[in-house]
């Protein structure tokens, strides 16, 4: 894949079908993969009247709800049209794209999204990773005028994994590109700790148009989906407490809903 690629101009509701893998370097080595699938949905495509066999804020064997994002209100792109222009940011007023995943069976359980905010020309202008963690709680990540392919950084200040203290920073990096006619999406985040690479993680797909076929083949070929995830989160931990890993007691949230 080439890093300085841009996405290319679909505005179809698309479904990425691939891999999720984490690496723990320290202070015990832990590594896993498994396969996954997730939803990049062109959200002002899809409010402006374009069509998706996606079932939305209605029952569905998969489905994207507005209130599973934001403030948990009816309208989630303008939840976040809201916070940009809070952080002075006019200019996303292009498609939004949001990389997350659905509920299946009306459940889910979504450790992190991205949204990726566009100017009216196309570019790129901002990157929103909302993170949710297992105690209920949620925390945005700012990062302005990004770019495909290149390094982002970000203070770590919201408490995701009992394994893992709120210090440091986070790496991010993006990309999404085409090659011999597939679509592929790449979001990468690592964790630096004060004393280097503590984590490395990352989700990436091949992207298809949604419809009846695609979502079939998400449902009936990857079950359990959204229990999937907690059991394999809650599996990893128990894997991590037995290497003897410190188990760090959750803080308080921070004061700030975004952080830049």
């Amino acid at each position: 894949m080439n890093a300085a690629s841009t996405p290319v101009a679909s505005v179809q509701a698309l479904i990425g079908f691939g891999e999720v893998r984490h690496t723990r370097l320290k202070p015990a080595h832990h590594a896993f993969s498994y396969p996954t699938y997730f939803l990049m949905l062109p959200l002002r495509t899809m409010q402006t009247g374009g069509s998706s066999a996606l079932a939305r804020n209605r029952r569905g064997l998969l489905s994207f709800h507005d209130s599973d994002h934001g403030d948990g209100g009816s309208d989630c792109l303008a939840w976040l049209d809201a916070l940009l222009l809070a952080q002075g940011i006019a200019d996303a007023q292009g498609e939004v794209w949001l990389h997350t995943y659905p509920r299946v069976l009306g459940y889910t359980f979504k450790p992190v999204s991205f949204w990726y905010c566009h100017r009216a020309d196309g570019t790129l202008r901002a990157i929103v990773v909302e993170v949710n963690n297992t105690f209920g709680e949620r925390h945005c990540y700012l990062l302005d005028a990004p770019r495909y392919g290149h390094e982002l950084r970000a203070d770590k200040v919201f408490h995701v994994s009992p394994f893992c203290r709120i210090e440091g920073s986070y790496r991010f990096r993006f990309m999404r590109a085409r090659r011999d006619n597939i679509e592929k999406t790449v979001a990468r985040i690592d964790h630096d700790d004060a004393t280097g690479p503590l984590l490395q993680t990352s989700v990436a797909g091949a992207l298809q148009t949604i419809n009846a076929a695609s979502l079939r083949k998400a449902f009936w070929g990857y079950p359990a989906m959204t229990f999937g995830v907690l059991a394999r989160i809650h599996w990893q931990a128990f894997k991590l407490w037995r290497k003897h890993v410190p188990f760090i007691s959750k803080p308080q949230p921070p004061t700030l809903f975004v952080t830049r």
